[in-house]
Protein backbone atom coordinates (compact mmCIF):
# COMPACT_ATOMS: atom_id res chain seq x y z
CA UNK A 1 0.00 0.00 0.00
CA UNK A 2 1.42 2.86 -1.34
CA UNK A 3 1.37 6.52 1.49
CA UNK A 4 -1.09 8.01 -0.48
CA UNK A 5 -3.68 5.08 -0.23
CA UNK A 6 -2.28 4.77 3.45
CA UNK A 7 -3.83 8.60 4.37
CA UNK A 8 -6.72 7.95 1.96
CA UNK A 9 -7.52 4.92 4.45
CA UNK A 10 -7.18 7.47 7.28
CA UNK A 11 -9.79 9.73 6.26
CA UNK A 12 -12.18 7.24 4.95
CA UNK A 13 -12.26 5.88 8.46
CA UNK A 14 -11.72 8.74 10.72
CA UNK A 15 -13.27 11.33 8.71
CA UNK A 16 -11.41 14.97 7.71
CA UNK A 17 -8.12 15.09 8.98
CA UNK A 18 -6.29 17.96 10.08
CA UNK A 19 -3.32 18.94 7.38
CA UNK A 20 -1.08 18.81 10.41
CA UNK A 21 -1.45 15.10 10.28
CA UNK A 22 -1.73 14.50 6.80
CA UNK A 23 1.58 16.70 6.98
CA UNK A 24 3.27 14.60 9.31
CA UNK A 25 2.04 11.53 7.46
CA UNK A 26 3.79 12.81 4.61
CA UNK A 27 7.11 13.58 6.40
CA UNK A 28 7.62 10.95 8.67
CA UNK A 29 5.18 8.02 8.36
CA UNK A 30 7.17 4.74 8.93
CA UNK A 31 9.56 3.94 6.43
CA UNK A 32 7.17 5.84 3.27
CA UNK A 33 7.70 9.56 4.72
CA UNK A 34 9.61 11.79 3.22
CA UNK A 35 11.95 11.55 5.80
CA UNK A 36 12.07 7.91 6.75
CA UNK A 37 12.25 6.57 3.09
CA UNK A 38 15.81 6.21 2.06
CA UNK A 39 15.62 8.34 -0.99
CA UNK A 40 18.24 11.17 -1.14
CA UNK A 41 17.07 13.94 0.34
CA UNK A 42 20.32 16.51 0.36
CA UNK A 43 22.43 17.71 -2.27
CA UNK A 44 23.06 17.40 -6.09
CA UNK A 45 20.96 13.89 -6.58
CA UNK A 46 18.63 15.34 -4.09
CA UNK A 47 15.59 18.21 -3.73
CA UNK A 48 17.41 20.80 -1.38
CA UNK A 49 20.84 22.18 -0.39
CA UNK A 50 21.58 22.83 2.67
CA UNK A 51 24.80 25.48 3.94
CA UNK A 52 26.48 22.29 5.50
CA UNK A 53 26.37 20.75 2.25
CA UNK A 54 27.80 22.73 0.10
CA UNK A 55 31.40 23.58 1.52
CA UNK A 56 33.19 22.86 5.09
CA UNK A 57 33.61 26.04 5.80
CA UNK A 58 29.97 26.70 7.36
CA UNK A 59 30.63 23.95 9.68
CA UNK A 60 33.89 25.68 10.56
CA UNK A 61 32.15 29.02 11.17
CA UNK A 62 29.51 27.68 13.58
CA UNK A 63 32.70 25.76 15.28
CA UNK A 64 34.09 29.06 15.75
CA UNK A 65 30.97 30.34 17.66
CA UNK A 66 30.43 27.19 19.64
CA UNK A 67 34.34 28.08 20.56
CA UNK A 68 33.73 31.52 21.84
CA UNK A 69 30.55 30.28 23.97
CA UNK A 70 32.91 27.82 25.40
CA UNK A 71 35.12 30.28 26.69
CA UNK A 72 32.02 32.73 27.68
CA UNK A 73 30.86 29.43 30.09
CA UNK A 74 34.31 29.14 31.84
CA UNK A 75 36.11 26.46 29.68
CA UNK A 76 33.77 23.64 31.36
CA UNK A 77 33.05 20.23 29.80
CA UNK A 78 30.92 21.59 26.80
CA UNK A 79 27.58 19.71 25.32
CA UNK A 80 26.64 20.44 22.13
CA UNK A 81 23.28 18.66 20.86
CA UNK A 82 22.35 18.94 17.60
CA UNK A 83 18.91 18.46 16.30
CA UNK A 84 18.09 16.75 13.28
CA UNK A 85 21.61 16.61 11.80
CA UNK A 86 20.72 15.35 8.40
CA UNK A 87 23.59 13.68 6.38
CA UNK A 88 25.97 15.01 9.56
CA UNK A 89 28.27 17.02 7.67
CA UNK A 90 27.33 19.77 9.81
CA UNK A 91 28.43 17.74 12.95
CA UNK A 92 31.62 16.42 11.03
CA UNK A 93 32.74 20.11 9.75
CA UNK A 94 32.42 21.64 13.25
CA UNK A 95 34.45 18.63 14.91
CA UNK A 96 37.05 18.74 12.40
CA UNK A 97 37.34 22.72 13.27
CA UNK A 98 37.06 22.03 17.25
CA UNK A 99 40.13 19.98 16.56
CA UNK A 100 41.86 22.30 16.65
CA UNK A 101 41.26 23.34 20.03
CA UNK A 102 42.44 20.27 22.09
CA UNK A 103 41.20 21.76 25.84
CA UNK A 104 37.80 22.12 23.91
CA UNK A 105 37.78 19.16 22.38
CA UNK A 106 38.66 16.57 24.89
CA UNK A 107 35.77 17.61 27.30
CA UNK A 108 33.20 17.75 24.35
CA UNK A 109 30.11 15.87 23.97
CA UNK A 110 28.08 16.11 21.01
CA UNK A 111 25.00 14.68 20.97
CA UNK A 112 22.66 14.07 18.10
CA UNK A 113 18.71 13.91 18.61
CA UNK A 114 17.41 12.44 15.10
CA UNK A 115 14.09 10.49 14.76
CA UNK A 116 14.46 9.61 10.97
CA UNK A 117 16.05 5.68 10.62
CA UNK A 118 17.60 6.53 7.86
CA UNK A 119 19.30 9.62 8.36
CA UNK A 120 20.72 8.15 11.60
CA UNK A 121 22.03 5.11 9.98
CA UNK A 122 23.64 7.87 7.33
CA UNK A 123 25.18 9.78 9.91
CA UNK A 124 26.40 6.97 12.23
CA UNK A 125 28.40 6.02 8.47
CA UNK A 126 30.87 8.64 8.84
CA UNK A 127 30.79 10.08 12.08
CA UNK A 128 33.37 9.23 15.41
CA UNK A 129 31.34 6.80 17.87
CA UNK A 130 33.62 8.08 20.20
CA UNK A 131 32.28 11.41 20.19
CA UNK A 132 28.96 11.59 19.20
CA UNK A 133 25.96 9.97 20.70
CA UNK A 134 22.83 9.37 19.16
CA UNK A 135 19.43 10.17 21.09
CA UNK A 136 15.74 9.62 20.81
CA UNK A 137 14.54 12.51 23.08
CA UNK A 138 16.91 15.26 24.31
CA UNK A 139 14.65 14.47 27.86
CA UNK A 140 17.35 11.38 27.65
CA UNK A 141 20.53 13.80 28.68
CA UNK A 142 21.11 15.43 31.97
CA UNK A 143 20.72 19.10 31.58
CA UNK A 144 22.90 20.70 29.22
CA UNK A 145 25.80 23.51 29.47
CA UNK A 146 26.44 24.10 26.25
CA UNK A 147 24.83 24.83 22.90
CA UNK A 148 21.50 23.50 21.25
CA UNK A 149 21.98 23.89 17.55
CA UNK A 150 19.48 23.15 14.70
CA UNK A 151 20.30 24.03 11.17
CA UNK A 152 16.66 23.82 9.00
CA UNK A 153 14.94 21.44 11.62
CA UNK A 154 12.20 24.15 12.86
CA UNK A 155 10.26 24.62 8.96
CA UNK A 156 10.33 20.71 9.43
CA UNK A 157 7.33 20.79 11.68
CA UNK A 158 3.91 19.84 10.75
CA UNK A 159 2.06 23.00 10.96
CA UNK A 160 -1.63 23.86 11.32
CA UNK A 161 -2.66 26.22 8.03
CA UNK A 162 -5.74 28.42 9.28
CA UNK A 163 -8.09 31.35 7.83
CA UNK A 164 -9.26 34.17 9.14
CA UNK A 165 -13.29 33.94 8.43
CA UNK A 166 -15.83 34.97 11.12
CA UNK A 167 -13.84 33.20 13.06
CA UNK A 168 -10.30 31.81 12.46
CA UNK A 169 -10.84 28.46 10.73
CA UNK A 170 -8.37 25.67 10.51
CA UNK A 171 -7.60 23.40 7.59
CA UNK A 172 -8.91 19.84 7.13
CA UNK A 173 -8.23 17.20 4.65
CA UNK A 174 -10.45 15.34 2.92
CA UNK A 175 -10.78 12.95 0.33
CA UNK A 176 -13.16 12.39 -2.60
CA UNK A 177 -11.64 10.94 -5.95
CA UNK A 178 -9.39 13.52 -5.00
CA UNK A 179 -7.86 15.33 -1.65
CA UNK A 180 -9.87 18.83 -0.97
CA UNK A 181 -9.44 20.89 1.79
CA UNK A 182 -12.38 21.60 4.28
CA UNK A 183 -12.60 24.36 6.82
CA UNK A 184 -13.70 23.65 10.64
CA UNK A 185 -13.43 25.26 13.71
CA UNK A 186 -9.92 26.27 15.06
CA UNK A 187 -9.06 24.91 18.42
CA UNK A 188 -8.54 27.10 21.51
CA UNK A 189 -4.85 26.30 21.16
CA UNK A 190 -3.84 28.02 17.32
CA UNK A 191 -6.13 31.02 18.82
CA UNK A 192 -4.74 31.16 22.02
CA UNK A 193 -1.35 31.05 20.11
CA UNK A 194 -2.22 34.18 17.87
CA UNK A 195 -3.59 36.00 20.75
CA UNK A 196 -0.13 35.03 22.83
CA UNK A 197 1.48 36.98 19.87
CA UNK A 198 -0.98 39.92 19.52
CA UNK A 199 -1.69 38.76 15.78
CA UNK A 200 -4.93 39.91 14.56
CA UNK A 201 -5.26 38.04 11.27
CA UNK A 202 -7.86 40.24 8.44
CA UNK A 203 -10.54 38.44 7.32
CA UNK A 204 -9.55 36.00 4.10
CA UNK A 205 -5.75 35.72 5.68
CA UNK A 206 -4.57 32.34 5.82
CA UNK A 207 -1.38 31.26 7.46
CA UNK A 208 0.40 28.63 9.41
CA UNK A 209 0.57 27.99 12.85
CA UNK A 210 3.31 25.94 14.29
CA UNK A 211 2.38 24.52 17.51
CA UNK A 212 5.16 21.41 17.62
CA UNK A 213 7.67 24.66 17.25
CA UNK A 214 6.16 26.24 20.71
CA UNK A 215 6.60 22.93 22.27
CA UNK A 216 10.34 22.53 20.90
CA UNK A 217 10.83 25.62 21.97
CA UNK A 218 9.86 24.80 25.89
CA UNK A 219 11.60 21.39 26.23
CA UNK A 220 14.93 22.51 24.73
CA UNK A 221 14.37 25.88 27.13
CA UNK A 222 13.69 23.70 30.26
CA UNK A 223 16.37 20.69 28.95
CA UNK A 224 19.32 23.84 29.11
CA UNK A 225 20.91 24.65 32.53
CA UNK A 226 23.48 27.05 31.01
CA UNK A 227 24.35 28.06 27.73
CA UNK A 228 22.77 28.83 24.30
CA UNK A 229 20.33 27.87 21.56
CA UNK A 230 21.13 28.89 18.02
CA UNK A 231 18.26 28.41 15.66
CA UNK A 232 19.15 28.30 12.18
CA UNK A 233 16.10 28.96 9.75
CA UNK A 234 14.16 30.45 6.92
CA UNK A 235 11.14 32.72 8.86
CA UNK A 236 10.48 36.11 9.91
CA UNK A 237 9.99 37.65 13.30
CA UNK A 238 5.79 37.81 13.30
CA UNK A 239 5.54 41.74 11.87
CA UNK A 240 7.19 40.33 8.34
CA UNK A 241 5.41 37.29 8.43
CA UNK A 242 1.81 38.79 8.33
CA UNK A 243 2.52 41.39 5.84
CA UNK A 244 -0.54 41.49 3.79
CA UNK A 245 1.89 40.00 0.98
CA UNK A 246 1.97 36.89 2.57
CA UNK A 247 -1.90 36.37 3.27
CA UNK A 248 -2.13 32.92 0.99
CA UNK A 249 0.61 31.49 3.88
CA UNK A 250 3.95 30.18 3.35
CA UNK A 251 3.72 26.70 2.29
CA UNK A 252 5.29 24.82 -0.64
CA UNK A 253 7.39 22.01 -1.74
CA UNK A 254 10.75 20.96 -2.55
CA UNK A 255 11.96 18.15 -4.95
CA UNK A 256 14.06 18.08 -7.46
CA UNK A 257 15.46 21.40 -6.93
CA UNK A 258 12.58 23.35 -7.64
CA UNK A 259 9.60 24.38 -5.67
CA UNK A 260 6.00 24.09 -6.28
CA UNK A 261 2.44 24.43 -4.14
CA UNK A 262 1.00 21.04 -5.05
CA UNK A 263 0.93 19.57 -1.43
CA UNK A 264 -1.46 16.70 -2.18
CA UNK A 265 0.96 15.23 -4.96
CA UNK A 266 3.99 13.42 -5.09
CA UNK A 267 3.44 12.25 -1.28
CA UNK A 268 5.97 11.16 0.51
CA UNK A 269 8.30 12.06 -2.50
CA UNK A 270 8.71 15.63 -1.63
CA UNK A 271 9.84 17.65 1.06
CA UNK A 272 6.90 19.87 2.77
CA UNK A 273 8.07 23.14 4.27
CA UNK A 274 6.80 26.75 5.65
CA UNK A 275 8.40 29.99 6.84
CA UNK A 276 9.51 29.92 10.50
CA UNK A 277 7.87 32.36 12.90
CA UNK A 278 10.76 33.62 15.39
CA UNK A 279 8.72 35.83 17.37
CA UNK A 280 6.94 32.65 18.65
CA UNK A 281 10.46 31.30 19.49
CA UNK A 282 11.75 34.05 21.63
CA UNK A 283 8.13 34.55 23.32
CA UNK A 284 7.80 31.03 24.26
CA UNK A 285 11.21 30.65 25.41
CA UNK A 286 10.93 33.55 27.29
CA UNK A 287 8.51 31.39 29.24
CA UNK A 288 11.53 28.31 29.97
CA UNK A 289 13.91 31.08 30.50
CA UNK A 290 15.58 31.80 27.83
CA UNK A 291 16.71 35.37 27.09
CA UNK A 292 17.10 36.40 23.15
CA UNK A 293 20.57 37.52 22.28
CA UNK A 294 19.71 38.84 18.80
CA UNK A 295 17.93 37.27 15.63
CA UNK A 296 20.24 38.20 12.44
CA UNK A 297 20.57 37.05 9.15
CA UNK A 298 23.11 34.75 7.69
CA UNK A 299 25.11 36.84 5.64
CA UNK A 300 26.31 39.09 8.44
CA UNK A 301 26.50 36.08 10.84
CA UNK A 302 28.72 34.65 8.38
CA UNK A 303 30.70 38.20 7.77
CA UNK A 304 31.25 38.73 11.47
CA UNK A 305 32.63 35.01 12.01
CA UNK A 306 34.94 36.04 8.95
CA UNK A 307 33.52 34.06 6.27
CA UNK A 308 35.71 35.96 3.88
CA UNK A 309 39.35 34.57 5.21
CA UNK A 310 38.05 31.35 5.13
CA UNK A 311 36.57 30.63 1.90
CA UNK A 312 39.71 32.49 0.51
CA UNK A 313 41.97 30.02 2.44
CA UNK A 314 39.93 26.70 1.81
CA UNK A 315 40.79 27.60 -2.15
CA UNK A 316 44.91 28.88 -1.72
CA UNK A 317 46.20 25.48 -2.81
CA UNK A 318 44.63 25.97 -6.05
CA UNK A 319 46.78 25.67 -9.09
CA UNK A 320 44.31 27.02 -11.37
CA UNK A 321 43.59 30.25 -9.86
CA UNK A 322 41.19 31.18 -12.01
CA UNK A 323 38.73 28.32 -11.07
CA UNK A 324 39.67 28.74 -7.49
CA UNK A 325 38.41 32.70 -8.17
CA UNK A 326 35.26 31.13 -9.61
CA UNK A 327 34.41 28.96 -6.71
CA UNK A 328 35.01 31.79 -4.09
CA UNK A 329 32.72 34.16 -5.74
CA UNK A 330 30.36 31.08 -6.33
CA UNK A 331 30.58 30.38 -2.83
CA UNK A 332 30.01 33.99 -1.55
CA UNK A 333 26.98 34.52 -3.56
CA UNK A 334 25.15 31.66 -2.29
CA UNK A 335 26.10 31.48 1.63
CA UNK A 336 26.04 35.29 1.35
CA UNK A 337 23.28 36.74 -1.11
CA UNK A 338 21.19 33.56 -2.15
CA UNK A 339 21.28 31.72 1.35
CA UNK A 340 22.44 34.80 3.49
CA UNK A 341 19.66 36.93 3.56
CA UNK A 342 16.72 34.19 3.17
CA UNK A 343 18.16 32.18 6.58
CA UNK A 344 18.38 33.75 9.69
CA UNK A 345 19.94 32.64 12.69
CA UNK A 346 18.31 33.51 16.31
CA UNK A 347 20.61 32.75 19.56
CA UNK A 348 18.96 32.59 22.90
CA UNK A 349 20.60 32.19 26.14
CA UNK A 350 20.26 31.04 29.94
CA UNK A 351 22.03 31.42 32.63
CA UNK A 352 25.44 33.05 30.91
CA UNK A 353 27.07 36.71 31.19
CA UNK A 354 25.61 39.24 29.13
CA UNK A 355 27.84 39.51 26.26
CA UNK A 356 27.23 40.11 22.64
CA UNK A 357 28.58 36.89 20.87
CA UNK A 358 31.12 37.47 17.77
CA UNK A 359 28.00 36.48 15.05
CA UNK A 360 25.81 39.04 16.56
CA UNK A 361 28.01 41.74 16.00
CA UNK A 362 27.17 43.16 12.60
CA UNK A 363 24.13 44.80 12.18
CA UNK A 364 21.79 42.98 9.58
CA UNK A 365 18.50 43.26 8.56
CA UNK A 366 16.81 40.17 10.17
CA UNK A 367 13.18 41.08 8.60
CA UNK A 368 11.65 40.63 5.34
Amino acid sequence: MTLAERIIQTIKQQGPIPFQEFMEMCLYYPDLGYYTSPATKIGHTGDFFTSSCLTPVFGALIGKQLEEMWDILGREPFTVVEYGAGTGALCADILLYLKNNSSLYDSLRYCIIEKSPVMRAIERSHLPAQKVSWHESIDELPQITGCILSNELVDTFAVHPVVMNQQLMEVFVEYDTTFREVLQPASLELTHYLNELGVCLPTGYRTEINLEAVRWIQTVGTALKRGYVMTIDYGFDSKELYKPSRSQGTLRCYRNHTVNTSLYEHIGCQDITTYINFSALAHWGAKSGLITGRLTDQCHFLLALGITDLIEQAFSGETNIVQAARNVARLRQTLLVDMGTKFKVLIQQKGVPDQRLRGLSLDGAAGG
